[in-house]
């Protein structure tokens, strides 16, 4: 992906919408190389998928290491999901 990047542009809007399935292992192998060629282009997802994963640790520090159900967590994800579209 080249041109224009940041929260305005559709492939990082793309970007942003998979960072939590990449984080957790999710995507497809050919979707994680083409998700890391677009970080390796774009400060500013880069910088989205640091405080992501900044996020996270604190969450789980705070937590205890308790996650959240699964119903909870597919639940964020499709708001998340809408939020972007």
């Amino acid at each position: 992906m080249t041109g224009r990047h940041g929260s305005g542009d559709p492939g990082c809007r793309e970007i942003f919408a998979l960072l939590s399935e990449y984080l957790d292992e999710e995507l497809d192998t050919s979707i994680c190389k083409r998700l890391e060629g677009h970080l390796e282009e774009c400060p500013e997802c880069e910088a989205f998928l640091d405080s992501l994963r900044h996020t996270i640790r604190l969450i789980r520090s705070d937590s205890g290491g308790e996650t959240a159900p699964e119903d909870l967590r597919q639940a964020v994800i499709e708001a998340h999901r809408h939020l972007e579209s």
